[in-house]
């Protein structure tokens, strides 16, 4: 952006050559005069500075020039505080508000392009979002399994419970009852692939409409969160239950395999996310409240954008191979793999340099 310039005829950028005034208001533009004078050199380096920069970036601007850019914004802060103090004249103001603004984003603003971004999340950024928040995904993978358990333990107790926790379109012909020949058909694969491309679409916004609720839920102290966890997981206890019961406890076990170990870390994902962001609220330390819930917030940020990762290939492996691949054993192939995966990338993938550099930016 260029210099401001007012639209009296002959006046330079900074207002001189304007008409005569008052001796008080010709002693302020004396003073104005003499305060642009001193840093107007300062400024238009500054200026020159930042226009390499946003036509290019870096590779437009030498060492000397980019190690002087933060005492030149500096400068420049400072000038623009003691002319809003001073009240000179509007141009001026107006020219460094510009200016400073300018100078900000080249100095605190993000320097990374959509593809940088990319390269680092996906080598390092997001594994390392993820072994960070370790506890807040210790605890939640206690309370799934408690949930787990206890859906099991209440439907055992009373069939009733079934009803209460598995949602209507969930339980057609999976209910108790059911014979094993009926249980058993729901696990069979598809005769076709006509219209399972529709359905990766509704699972995929169903998971993560899950995922989602589970993160935003954190606010409140991570505890919505966790009950939210035991929730979904009381039905998986309840289903799992079910099919114990018929004696296809395996055989469910393995068609659920396929896209559940996806599906159910990117939910403890989401789950550990926002109690992260609830537990450094209620516990910020020497931070501010605020200030801990930004940090975390921008950590758990991170691990949601892997988390819509997930569940686009959960989808994916739902609505295709589970439909398409028979037998428990090569369903529980896919559904190891999966899990291997996952884990050797989030906490066995170490890249040292792209970690470097990301700690280097948190600093």
């Amino acid at each position: 952006m260029n210099a401001i310039r007012p639209a009296t005829k002959g006046a330079s950028w900074y207002g001189r050559g304007e008409l005569a005034a008052p001796t008080d208001i010709e002693s302020a533009a004396l003073r104005s005069d003499r305060f642009r004078m001193e840093r107007e050199e300062d400024w238009q380096r500054l200026e020159e500075i930042i226009r390499r920069m946003e036509g290019g970036g870096l590779r437009k601007v030498d060492d000397e020039d980019l190690l002087a850019l933060p005492t030149l914004y500096r400068t420049a802060a400072s000038s623009l505080s003691v002319a809003r103090e001073t009240s000179l004249d509007a141009a001026t103001l107006t020219y460094l508000e510009s200016l400073v603004q300018r100078a900000w984003f080249q100095v605190y603003g993000p320097r990374k392009g959509f593809f940088a971004w990319l390269r680092e999340f996906i080598f390092g950024g997001w594994s390392r979002a993820v072994r960070e928040i370790w506890l807040d995904t210790c605890i939640a993978l206690f309370v799934m399994i408690a949930g787990t358990v206890v859906g099991w333990l209440l439907v055992a107790q009373d069939e009733a419970w079934f009803y209460r926790l598995v949602p209507v379109q969930f339980a057609d012909v999976r209910a108790p009852g059911a014979s094993r020949e009926d249980l058993l058909s729901t696990l069979d694969v598809e005769s076709s692939t006509n219209g399972l491309s529709v359905f990766a679409a509704s699972l995929f916004s169903n998971n993560a409409g899950v995922c989602i609720m589970a993160f935003a839920l954190g606010f409140a102290f991570g505890i919505p969160s966790l009950l939210l966890l035991v929730h979904n997981m009381a039905l998986l206890g309840a289903m799992l239950w079910l099919f114990n019961e018929a004696g296809l406890l395996v055989e469910f076990a393995a068609w659920l395999s396929v896209h559940g170990t996806t599906e159910l870390f990117g939910i403890l994902l989401s789950g550990a996310a926002g109690l992260h962001i609830g537990r450094s609220m209620a516990f910020p330390g020497n931070k501010s409240v605020l200030d801990a819930a930004a940090t975390s917030g921008r950590r758990s940020a991170v691990v949601m954008v892997g988390v819509v990762i997930m569940m686009v290939v959960a989808a994916l492996l739902e609505a295709f191979p589970r439909q398409l691949v028979a037998g428990a054993e090569s369903r529980f192939v896919i559904g190891g793999i999966f899990l291997i995966f996952w884990l050797g990338y989030f906490y066995f993938y170490h890249p040292r340099r792209v970690y470097a550099e990301a700690a280097e930016m948190e600093e």
